[in-house]
C-alpha cells in the first residue's frame, strides 16, 4: 500500500504533465508576445495575493530568470485581499512608482479567480492597456462565486489562461476522515511559470534579441553581471541589485 506522500507524489508528477500538455499552445502563444516587450525594453509583471504571492516570487529576481520581471507586493500578504478597492490602490501606487505601460504583460495568480485584489489588478492592468495573463485554477476559478461586487472572475477577465489543473479545494489527499492534504497550485503553477520564462527566453535568442538573464550571487562575477544586465531596468524594479 503506498503512503500518503508516495500518492501524492505520483499524482502531483503526473498533474505537471497534464498542465505542460494542456497549457503548451497558450505558453506559445505568449512567448512572442511577451518577447517583443522585453526586447523592445519593456517589463513583465505579476501579481499574487496571499499565498499566490509564492508562485508571483519564482520568477523574480532569482538566479536564472530574467531580470526584466517585477512583482506587484502586497504588505499585507493578502489580509485585506477581499477589501474592495484595495487591489485598484495598490495597483495604482505600483503604477505610479514603477509603470504599467501599454503592450506591457501582466500575470495575476489566483487559484480560485474569484478574489477582489487580483480581480481589480487584472482590471486595472486591462484599463492601463496591458495584456493579462490569468494564472488560476479553471475548474475552481468557474465554479467559485466572485467576491468582487463587478460579479466577473479572473478567468474571464484575462486575455489569456494559464490552468494549473487543480481541484476546488487545491487538495488532492484524503488523509482520513474527509481532511485533505497534498496542495498542487504552488508546484504545477511554478513549473507554469518557468516553462513560459524559458519558450519567452528561447522566442528572444531565435529572435536575436541578447538575454538579460539574472545568475546566482554564489558564482564567481555574478554581482557584477547582474549590475550590467540590470542597468537598464533598475529604475522600474522594485528591488535594488546587490
Amino acid at each position: 500500500m503506498s503512503s500518503l506522500a508516495d500518492t501524492f507524489y505520483h499524482r502531483a508528477m503526473a498533474l505537471i504533465a497534464s498542465a505542460r500538455e494542456k497549457n503548451t499552445p497558450i505558453l506559445r502563444t505568449l512567448a512572442p508576445l511577451i518577447g517583443r516587450s522585453l526586447a523592445g525594453g519593456g517589463m513583465l509583471h505579476v501579481f499574487g495575493s496571499g499565498h499566490s504571492d509564492v508562485i508571483a516570487r519564482e520568477i523574480i529576481g532569482r538566479a536564472g530568470g530574467l531580470v526584466c520581471v517585477n512583482g506587484i507586493i502586497d504588505p499585507t500578504g493578502g489580509f485585506i485581499e477581499n477589501l474592495v478597492g484595495y487591489g485598484t490602490a495598490l495597483a495604482g501606487r505600483y503604477d505610479r512608482q514603477h509603470q504599467l505601460l501599454p503592450g506591457e504583460t501582466v500575470i495575476v495568480i489566483s487559484n480560485s479567480g474569484k478574489n477582489s485584489s487580483p480581480i481589480e489588478v487584472a482590471l486595472y492592468a486591462k484599463q492601463k492597456g496591458l495584456n493579462v495573463v490569468g494564472l488560476c485554477s479553471a475548474a475552481m476559478s468557474a465554479t467559485a462565486a466572485t467576491v468582487h461586487p463587478g460579479g466577473q472572475r479572473l478567468h474571464e477577465i484575462a486575455d489569456q489562461v494559464l490552468d494549473n489543473l487543480g481541484v476546488p479545494g487545491d487538495t488532492i489527499i484524503d488523509t482520513g476522515g474527509g481532511l485533505m492534504s497534498g496542495p498542487t497550485s504552488t508546484l504545477v503553477s511554478a513549473m507554469l511559470l518557468n516553462l513560459l520564462m524559458l519558450e519567452v527566453m528561447e522566442w528572444m535568442k531565435t529572435n536575436g534579441h541578447p538575454l538579460p538573464v539574472l545568475r546566482s550571487q554564489n558564482l564567481p562575477g555574478a554581482i557584477e553581471h547582474n549590475r550590467v544586465v540590470g542597468d537598464a531596468y533598475q529604475h522600474r524594479l522594485s528591488r535594488q541589485l546587490a
